[in-house]
């Protein structure tokens, strides 16, 4: 048996096209691991969910993994990928560095870059889980799978 969780973290992104300029940046995962005993042993669930990226993706399916290894490694990484507006594939790649002094802003904070198809960074990005309006349908959407 494994598990399944939604999450929605919102923020901005800065295109390298256009410095000094931030747009609303959004994504909203669903993640899944098919067994918790592999889970357990690499950290690793894929995810699913909708990217919002103006003006290079309003809303684009996207997929990939999150690696949540908070107590060994310190981490929950996410690796995003989504097919931009323009045709373009992008990935989004951030890392949440846990510290067990600051729970509760490096649990909520996710810096992270944006690369095109050829690994050349387009975008930087700082999101936040919102655990104020966002902790009790996050907490709720935990379920078996």
């Amino acid at each position: 048996m494994g598990f399944e969780f939604a999450e929605t973290m919102t923020g901005t992104v800065e295109w390298v096209a256009e410095p000094g300029k931030r747009h609303p940046f959004k994504f909203e995962i669903t993640a899944h691991a098919p067994s918790t005993r592999e889970h357990l042993s690499t950290g690793v669930a894929q995810i699913r969910g909708v990217v919002h990226a103006p003006p290079h993706a309003e809303s684009a399916d996207a997929s990939g993994t999150i690696t949540i290894r908070p107590i060994g490694q310190k981490i929950i990484r996410y690796e995003l990928s989504f097919l931009g507006d323009d045709g373009t594939r992008y990935e989004m790649v951030g890392q949440k560095d846990i510290s067990w002094l600051r729970p509760v802003q490096t649990f909520t904070t996710l810096p992270a870059v944006i690369r095109d198809e050829d690994g050349k960074r387009v975008g930087t990005c700082l999101t936040r889980f919102d655990y104020k309006n966002d902790l009790w349908s996050f907490l709720r959407s935990f379920r078996p799978a």
